[in-house]
């Protein structure tokens, strides 16, 4: 068996590929790198939000697997719509690594009193300024080898980027802070799988499927999934299993961070589900999380 594994072409997303890669071999099974280009990496001078919540950076690998010109797509999970394409499903994931975002800070950093924080994410924007809300904030696209560039080349404070895309690539060192206190993006940190609905090699996805980050991310994209809000939306959520208890945290905020709503559970994981997830956002709802992401979509 040799499975066909596409890809984005930047240096993280290759990484991921590899590993992947890397995890059949170890099942014997050969395969072969197919690089794509996305659309979300062709248009690098339009903020994120800007672009929609329809697949921007999964679109064109979607495609290639619903023609069969791939058997699997890998791709950072909290890049995926919750929502595939009819024909497609989240076959496996990999064992998470580090959720958290990160401050990076320029090589030379100018201390000065008006500080400026980059970042191409919305929700990394609502949480600084729920927190600093005397920041000036400023956009960041591009891989991460091109934001380093642009931090470093710039008079900002620093720059938002997630922890595991710079330890995965060997740039672990360039963290200044890690930002404990900003929930992550959902599924920030999962390598997801994605093939099509029905496929001939199920039996080894299985063998690579990591259950506890599975779950975790499941329950994640079902809060995200209820709230109706997509990949660039002002919304954190994390869950994590301690021993015998899973521990989830969410928070819907206003793009400006002025107002912010939040959630935290606690419960065994052998009564746990994705349907906690959509439990746990309804309560948001509750309480008002629709009216925050309809001004937020309407800014």
């Amino acid at each position: 068996m040799k499975l066909r594994i596409g890809t984005r072409k930047s240096t993280l997303a290759l990484w991921q590929a590899n590993k992947v890669s890397d995890e059949l071999k170890s099942h014997g099974v050969e395969t072969e790198l197919v690089e794509i280009e996305s659309f979300g990496d062709k248009v690098q001078d339009i903020p994120l939000d800007k672009l929609g919540d329809k697949g921007v950076f999964t679109k064109a690998l979607d495609d290639a697997l619903l023609a069969k010109e791939i058997d699997l797509a890998v791709h950072s999970l909290k890049d995926v719509p919750t929502v595939l394409p009819e024909g497609l499903k989240l076959a496996a994931v990999l064992e998470r690594g580090n959720p958290a975002d990160v401050l990076v800070r320029p090589a030379h950093p100018d201390d000065s009193e008006n500080r400026v924080v980059a970042t191409g994410s919305i929700r990394r924007k609502a949480f600084w300024l729920n927190r600093y809300p005397n920041d000036e904030m400023t956009g960041l696209r591009g891989n991460v080898p091109t934001r380093l560039k642009k931090v470093d080349s710039n008079d900002w404070h620093g720059a938002v980027f997630a922890a595991a895309g710079l330890e995965r690539i060997g740039l672990g060192d360039r963290i200044s802070e890690v930002l404990d206190w900003m929930i992550p993006a959902p599924s920030q940190g999962i390598v997801g799988i994605v093939t099509a609905a029905e496929i001939d090699f199920e039996d080894v996805i299985s063998k690579i499927n990591h259950p506890e980050s599975k779950l975790c991310g499941d329950i994640e994209r079902a809060f995200l999934n209820e709230l109706e809000a997509g990949c660039s939306s002002p919304v954190g959520a994390n869950a994590r299993i301690r021993g015998d208890r899973l521990y989830f945290e969410g928070a819907v905020l206003s793009l400006d961070g002025s107002k912010r709503l939040d959630i935290e559970r606690e419960i065994l994981v052998k009564e746990t589900s994705a349907q906690n997830g959509k439990e746990w956002a309804k309560l948001l709802k509750n309480e008002g999380a629709e009216e925050l992401l309809e001004r937020a979509h309407e800014e």
